[in-house]
């Protein structure tokens, strides 16, 4: 049997996922974390973590310091710019993931990573003269230029799993990588609003932490296992709107890759809207400052976190189809609760993060954020492990990419949507209510055209195990 550091992409059996030396019914399998301590996904983790948590400790401050310092930077519209920026950082995804998805299956993906590890150091360093010279275009070419980084350590992201990991494996593997991926978000958010607003220093600390993190990226990137290109003999197509209708209509090829895709985008889509309104929702319906926003954006996360990491226990190590169907309808319960809640909530004043806690009916608003969390987390991972095992092997990093791609259309339509509905009058509260009710007819819809996922809800509530297409 291969050492706890094999690499399974090598052989065939590894790449099948036997090991006939355990029985995952009758031997419980290691804890997910094991992995952390193993070299064939320590330094992945690490390079994925320090990407996501650079990423958003420079979008934070940047949104921040335009929020409470906009007149020494610019003379443009602090709302225009709040809503462009992020924008621009999407934009990457939409042009270019169809190429990126090319490059991953065509390279060696240590190396490719250590190169896109590589320019994030380059991109952070014009951030910083930019920072330090009061240059927001420079900023704003950056936020380009991160967007591209992540464009093109995506579809690396998720086709390296399948690579190092066993079959058994992958649940919680992409557990822990999306722990980890929304820990960092989380965890860059909070510090890149604190360092931003320290005075006389803020502009030379997020200069200086951004640019440190992306070198901390690129050493963790050193110690990622060599990894096999996929079809090396590849021949890329540059252009973007032929490759990504050529990957799409690939991943159409495969029903069941497809949809689920589509339900992977679908909680995107539901995600983009929520968590736009946390700012607003804080401070008009919840009466609170800056804190509560804080705080219902922590929970949020730390809920995707354990709904990430629950999937291995609820899927006992298999790769469990039935698992999303009930993410779906937590989503829509406690998305439903949410605007109970909200309606009935009436702070008596102004409330901090600790007043929120204590308030009459905050914690039932802050056990529904985490609860949408928990089941976004449950509802996204056995996604994930669907389409690494069931799309074809020469093409996991293209149909990534090609998921990439959807993803950032659907949060495109969530934003449009969500100004349409609250420009006709619905409030936040509405709003999370029709988004709940759309979320059911969606997930029922694609359930219905595929069955399989309704068949092994029944089948894991009953207890009984993944069948040979899950094995």
């Amino acid at each position: 049997m291969s050492s706890p550091d094999h690499k399974p992409g090598s052989g065939a059996a590894a790449r099948s996922g036997a090991n006939p030396a355990r029985n995952p019914d009758t031997i419980a399998p290691p804890s997910q974390f094991s992995l952390l301590r193993q070299r064939r996904f320590a330094p992945f983790f690490w390079t994925q973590f320090l990407g996501a948590f650079n990423d958003n400790v420079f979008k934070t401050a940047l949104l921040t310091i335009l929020t409470y310092d906009a007149l020494s930077w610019t003379t443009m519209d602090v709302g225009l710019l709040n809503n462009l920026i992020p924008g621009l950082f999407i934009l990457p995804f939409v042009l270019f993931s169809a190429s990126a998805g090319q490059l991953a299956d065509k390279m060696e993906k240590s190396r490719l990573a250590r190169w896109v590890k590589l320019l994030e150091i380059a991109i952070m360093a014009i951030a910083a003269y930019g920072w330090l010279a009061h240059q927001l275009w420079l900023l704003v070419a950056a936020v380009i230029g991160m967007g591209m980084h992540s464009t093109l350590f995506g579809p690396v992201k998720y086709a390296y799993l399948p690579q190092h990991l066993r079959r058994d494996e992958l649940t919680g593997g992409n557990g822990v990588v999306e722990m980890g991926t929304f820990v960092g978000i989380l965890l860059g958010e909070i510090l890149g609003a604190v360092l931003v607003v320290q005075k006389p220093a803020g502009l030379v600390l997020v200069a200086g932490a951004t640019l440190a993190f992306a070198i901390l990226g690129w050493l963790a990137s050193r110690g990622i296992p060599l990894t096999p290109a996929a079809v090396p003999n590849l021949k890329i197509n540059w252009n973007p709107w032929t490759s990504t209708v050529q990957n799409l209509r690939f991943s159409k090829g495969n029903r069941a890759v497809f949809l689920a895709m589509l339900l992977n985008s679908w909680f995107w889509f539901y995600g983009a809207i929520v968590l736009a309104q946390f700012p607003v929702y804080a401070r008009m319906n919840l009466n609170g400052d800056h804190t509560v926003f804080v705080l219902l954006l922590t929970i949020f996360s730390l809920g995707i976190g354990a709904g990430s990491l629950l999937c291995e226990r609820l899927s006992r190590g298999r790769i469990e189809p039935g698992l999303v169907p009930l993410g779906a309808i937590g989503l829509s319960v406690f998305g439903f609760d949410l605007f109970v809640a909200s309606t009935g909530f009436a702070a008596g004043g102004p409330l901090d993060a600790l007043g929120m806690i204590g308030a009459p009916g905050g914690i039932r608003i802050l056990l529904d954020c985490l609860m949408i969390g928990v089941a976004g987390g449950v509802y996204i991972v056995p996604l994930f492990a669907m389409i690494q095992t069931r799309c074809h092997r020469d093409h996991v990093s293209r149909t990534n990419a090609g998921m990439n791609i959807l993803n950032a259309l659907f949060m495109v339509a969530a934003a449009l949507l969500a100004m349409v509905l609250l420009g006709s009058g619905l409030t936040i509260a509405q709003l999370f209510l029709v988004t709940a009710a759309l979320n059911a007819v969606v997930t029922l819809a694609v359930f219905l055209l595929m069955p399989e996922f309704l068949r092994r809800f029944v089948a894991w509530i009953s207890g009984k195990p993944a069948g040979p297409e899950n094995d």
